[in-house]
């Protein structure tokens, strides 16, 4: 049953401490005075779509305004975030409302051809067309004699620890030096870096303030980690933590250098990363790789909004020209059958009536966008069908990249 509602409202600035209440009790954390001003910092109200019941705010859907790199470029990206629903109010098609209004304004628009968010849950984003497009690794390890890494080949360069918020500048032009070849990883402007870098009590989760170490090289500094420690004793001893938020280098020399340091913190015994790429040299540095205990979980899920924008947007491995037949049950602009022609240095997607040769679900295409899941993969799930026999093999290779795509923050 429907239950009598307002219509869907943009709100305004003022109504921030209102929309902080109902995600705090969503996801069943406060947000005290700390955490709602760094929050309040981000929150672009024009982009955001409230519900209320008797003045209450019940349901909520924002986004923020940024790019994501993809593969070969960067593209303007709808960064989907703060979205919730009160509990006494599910089930009421709530959910659909919000999602369903937010990506036709962002399609009509017309700047924005994908939309990116992370899942509180991966069951929910399928059902608007959100495909699960990165993974990432979660690391929790030892941090002692048990797992080594190799010997620097040269001494070349210096570590030094720093203020992350009065580091800022350089650690920008580490992280702009390395974000265009990785797809995943979104763009920072000052508003961006106060976010990243804020540090409330409440995220601290008992650990210590956030540290900056740098690695200088030749030229600067080439490499960052932002990490904290938390203390932990035993009967035995010392079993301290090192948390590693980021770890951002632009050479193997300052990455080795920097990973070596985190796993050789005095009185630590556990590191832990949350956000490892699939592909992250650590993996193959360390004598033990099981000793990682790397999970796979997911990351970030993309919505390809404007097809032939989206698909022309990024770049591919290898030449491909293919004609890929899409549906799109809420966009349906979006549906058809599309010409896409293209390789590493550009591409062009129109509409055409050529015979498909290709077909699948805009969730599909979601998947594919930023090249961490192969074709092949894909259509053996049955969500991605070959039409014309060779077809696959043909094109498969085009959508994939020299570098799996990566999760650097949530937004």
């Amino acid at each position: 049953m429907t239950h009598p509602l307002a219509d869907v409202q943009v709100p305004a600035a003022s109504d921030f401490d209102e929309i902080a209440d109902l995600m705090g009790d969503a996801f069943h954390s406060a947000f005290d005075t700390d955490v709602r001003e760094v929050e309040r910092g981000i929150f672009e109200p024009d982009r955001s779509l409230l519900v209320r019941d008797g003045g209450r705010p019940v349901a909520h859907a924002s986004a923020f305004t940024r790019t994501l790199t993809v593969p070969g470029a960067t593209v303007a990206a709808a960064h989907v975030t703060m979205v919730a629903v009160a509990v006494t109010h599910r089930r009421r098609g709530l959910l659909s409302t919000l999602m369903g209004r937010q990506l036709r304004e962002i399609h009509d628009t017309g700047r924005e051809p994908v939309a990116v968010l992370w899942a509180s849950e991966g069951r929910i984003y399928p059902r608007f067309g959100y495909g699960l497009a990165a993974q990432r690794l979660a690391v929790e390890c030892p941090a002692t004699a048990e797992l080594r890494l190799p010997e620097p080949a040269s001494a070349a360069g210096t570590l030094r620890l720093a203020d992350p918020v009065a580091s800022q500048p350089e650690l920008a032009r580490v992280y702009d030096r390395v974000r265009p070849d990785r797809p995943g990883w979104s763009d920072r402007d000052e508003r961006w870096w106060r976010y990243v870098l804020a540090d409330p009590t409440a995220w601290r989760g008992g650990a210590t303030p956030r540290r900056a170490l740098l690695h200088e090289g030749p030229d600067g500094v080439d490499g960052y980690a932002l990490w904290r420690t938390r203390e932990e004793w035993d009967q035995r001893g010392p079993r301290g933590q090192v948390r590693v938020d980021e770890v951002v280098a632009a050479d193997p020399e300052a990455y080795l250098a920097l990973w070596r340091t985190l796993f050789s913190i005095d009185l630590t015994r556990q590191l832990s990363c949350g956000r490892v790429a699939v592909d992250e040299p650590l993996l193959r540095l360390v004598d033990e790789p099981r000793r990682l205990g790397a999970q796979l979980v997911d990351a970030l899920w993309v919505r390809v909004v404007d097809v032939p924008a989206a698909l022309a947007a990024r770049r591919y491995a290898t030449a491909v020209d293919v004609v890929i037949e899409v549906t799109d049950e809420l966009l349906p602009e979006n549906t058809g059958r599309w010409r896409l022609t293209g390789g590493p240095t550009g591409a062009v997607c129109v509409r055409t009536d050529d015979p498909a040769e290709l077909a699948c679900d805009v969730r599909g295409l979601g998947e594919l966008y930023l090249g961490g899941v192969a074709p092949a993969a894909l259509a053996a799930t049955g969500r991605l069908r070959e039409l014309r026999p060779g077809a696959l093999a043909a094109a498969g290779p085009a959508f994939g990249w020299h570098r799996a795509p990566g999760a650097m923050e949530v937004f």
